[in-house]
């Protein structure tokens, strides 16, 4: 019986180094292509790059996500809050469905869906592979339309 040497294995991007990343060391940002009640805040990796890609996403009391979709499969975990979301491509808030802390939500890449911080601030964790995508069912919804350039 013959036995190999293992072949060294590659780190996936930014997987390379031992850290953690502590709560309240977290930065959350405006992300263009959210409501003024949403933040974005990017744990590990790069979102705008091809690989995996690790994300929080902070959305205060009574702010939406209008109906859009991403290119990339996308698995949501329920930090904290109530998550509220919704399959289809009109908002329809009797359609959303809440999810407590530690609930689990994957949702296929290019599913029309909608998000409402219905009962107050939410913070959802989100791993995918990049690059991560964002589009709008309607160019009104979308904030990155209203923009001045």
């Amino acid at each position: 019986m013959t036995t190999r040497a293992a072949m060294p294995r590659q780190h996936q991007p930014d997987e390379d180094k031992f850290r953690a990343i502590l709560p309240e060391k977290i930065v959350w940002k405006t992300f263009p292509a959210f409501p003024a009640g949403a933040h974005l805040a990017v744990l590990v990796g790069d979102p705008a790059e091809a690989g995996p890609y690790l994300i929080r996403v902070k959305v205060s009391d009574g702010t939406n996500l209008m109906p859009h979709k991403h290119p990339e499969d996308r698995i949501y975990t329920v930090m904290s809050g109530i998550f509220y979301i919704g399959l289809g491509e009109i908002f329809d808030g009797e359609k959303v469905v809440a999810y407590p802390p530690g609930s689990v939500v994957v949702l296929p890449g290019e599913t029309w869906h909608f998000h409402w911080a219905r009962s107050g601030e939410y913070v959802t964790q989100v791993s995918a592979i990049g690059p991560l995508g964002l589009e709008y069912r309607e160019k009104s919804d979308d904030p990155r339309h209203h923009q001045k350039h």
